[in-house]
């Protein structure tokens, strides 16, 4: 077993992000870093979606969806919420939700 923890954390992304390919992005950047889970708009304008993988390669992502985003977006807030360690993911892909 790797000695560095599989954590879970649920994010919620603000500004403008929907009609952006804030999603595409997303789903490109959590594979790009290993990660599983899944992203999807929401009703209320903004991305919401669930990381998994090594807290290293979580807190990477989380910087990336507070300060990058897709080139057209414009971040202007993200939460995260849930975090909890794992011993197994329960995700085995990165998903774009509809």
């Amino acid at each position: 077993m790797s000695s560095e923890d599989l954590i879970s954390v649920d994010y919620e992304v603000f500004g403008k992000v929907q009609g952006v390919f804030f999603r595409k992005y997303t789903q490109a950047e959590g594979k790009k870093l290993g990660l599983v889970g899944w992203v999807q708009n929401t009703e209320e304008g903004t991305v919401q979606g669930q990381l998994q993988g090594p807290r290293s390669k979580v807190k990477k992502m989380q910087d990336w969806l507070k300060t990058t985003g897709s080139p057209k977006s414009h971040i202007t807030k993200a939460e995260f919420k849930n975090e909890k360690t794992l011993e197994i993911l329960d995700h085995s892909s990165f998903n774009v939700v509809k």
